[in-house]
């Protein structure tokens, strides 16, 4: 892995400053008793810093693997880094008006906050974009290296692109607390009002279907995979099957279809306005057969540690252009 000196270095500082905020917010937990929307009204921005500490410092990683396009990547790292300032800062300022940053058109300061907000995550996202492009083109030389990145940033991007979804006129679905119905537009929950009953600690709701469960686990491929191929290399020096790159490569191919899978079956379980963890006996079913493909694919993955060919194993160990 390269040296963490050679990372895109604003999207380190945006991370370390964003680290930052996540404890004045959890400071702003404990001190301020003030609830918005049914949430206690730093949590939003604690959870927004806690997740871009986690996607700016991968996006910082995963920069260092290009092999062509290496200006425009770090351009698009700006563009991140700069929208994501922008939103951070919005959402801050409205926690201190006591005001929602998300959805909130009750005057022309909100909705002009709420529509630069919209712009800032558009851009953020097609920056996001361009970058998965730009690895999509590059050169890694492990093959399954390249499956984990490509495959966590589309998966990203498609969990991301959730979001635009919630900007949506859903009228079952408008805010409680000091909004009505006119004062917003779009909202997280489906089926049921935002601010109602909910789970601890995500907030997403306990009554309806809510689409930041799948917005969240669509955007955290972006970590989740690549660490999980970092687990199979450590663990690979114990574990005899895992020290060949074929297994290891048909393990994150197992891994990159299931976890799409996953986002792709609670995003249809939010939009049928079910709550997450009160599944229906479709929901259930499906969920099991998912579990099925992919204890069936990891078990096909580990069954044999040599290639079926030769020529099999050469084009594993191939380097992807």
């Amino acid at each position: 892995m390269p040296s963490w000196r050679s990372w895109h270095r604003p999207l380190v500082v945006f991370s370390a400053a964003m680290a930052a905020l996540a404890v004045v917010s959890a400071v702003g937990l404990v001190v301020d008793d003030r609830v918005l929307v049914g949430a206690p009204i730093w949590a939003k921005p604690f959870k927004f810093s806690v997740s871009f500490v986690a996607y700016c410092l991968t996006l910082a990683w995963m920069l260092t693997l290009l092999t062509r396009g290496r200006r425009i990547g770090r351009w698009a790292g700006h563009v991140v880094v700069l929208t994501g300032l922008i939103e951070m800062v919005i959402i801050t300022v409205q926690v201190v008006r006591g005001k929602r940053s998300h959805f909130n058109t009750a005057t022309a300061f909100d909705s002009a906050l709420w529509n630069a907000m919209g712009m800032t995550i558009v851009v953020l996202w097609a920056a996001t974009l361009v970058i998965a492009v730009l690895l999509l083109r590059t050169r890694i030389t492990d093959r399954a290296t390249a499956l984990a990145v490509r495959g966590g940033l589309l998966i990203a991007l498609a969990g991301a692109g959730l979001g635009f979804l919630m900007t949506l006129p859903n009228e079952s679905g408008q805010a409680t607390g000091d909004l009505d119905a006119a004062d917003t537009m779009g909202a997280h929950s489906v089926g049921v009002p935002d601010g109602g009953p909910s789970m601890p600690l995500t907030g997403w709701s306990t009554t309806g279907g809510d689409l930041r469960a799948p917005h969240f686990v669509g955007m955290h491929a972006l970590q989740l995979l690549p660490l999980l191929l970092i687990a199979l290399v450590l663990l690979a020096p114990r574990f005899a099957p895992l020290r060949d790159a074929g297994v290891r490569l048909r393990l994150v191919r197992v891994a990159v279809g299931g976890y799409a899978a996953l986002v792709a079956l609670i995003t249809w379980q939010a939009l049928r306005g079910q709550p997450l963890i009160h599944p229906d006996g479709v929901t259930l079913a499906t969920a099991a057969a998912i579990l099925a493909a992919v204890a069936y694919g990891t078990w096909r993955a580990l069954r044999t540690t040599a290639p079926d060919h030769p020529s099999r194993a050469a084009a594993e160990q191939e380097p992807v252009a």
